[in-house]
């Protein structure tokens, strides 16, 4: 076990953890944030994502050596009930999330991507969600308010 500093949604934690423990589970089990879930635990679903250094990351393959000292942005870091990131509000507007379970994953790897290319075409943000995986059919709904939140985030 080793002292791991990981700065999660602009605060910084201490934990004593080995250094090769799953950033998934010290956010989940240690930090108790519920935005990452476990989903299949190979990096394949995307149902774990979470930004670091820009970049949608799969936290259930990543060490939290790899990132002890990176600012680490959950879904919990992005916006409030108050006030949702643009992203948020556009999935609550189209009634995108159904299960809830893949959502996390979806808007963290829609966000990496809108921050870079917020004027995307549809094709692209298809592209880029490419590697998340949704069971529930909400697909068409989720493209509307990606590409609704990219138009907001343009202006």
């Amino acid at each position: 076990m080793s002292a791991i500093t990981l700065k999660v949604n602009g605060q910084s934690h201490t934990l004593d953890l080995d250094p090769a423990t799953p950033l998934l589970y010290a956010l989940s089990d240690d930090l108790e944030l519920r935005g990452p879930k476990f989903g299949c635990g190979l990096g394949q679903c995307g149902a774990c994502t979470v930004i670091v250094k820009g970049q949608a990351i799969r936290s259930c393959i990543t060490p939290v050596r790899a990132v002890a000292g990176s600012e680490i942005t959950t879904l919990e870091g992005i916006g409030t009930a108050d006030k949702p990131h643009p992203i948020q509000r556009a999935f609550i507007e189209e009634q995108a999330a159904q299960c809830g379970f893949c959502v996390s994953g979806v808007i963290m790897t829609a966000k990496a991507f809108l921050d870079k290319h917020p004027r995307a075409t549809e094709e692209e943000i298809r592209q880029a969600l490419a590697g998340v995986l949704c069971r529930c059919f909400t697909g068409v709904r989720m493209l509307r308010a990606i590409h609704r939140a990219g138009q907001e985030m343009a202006r």
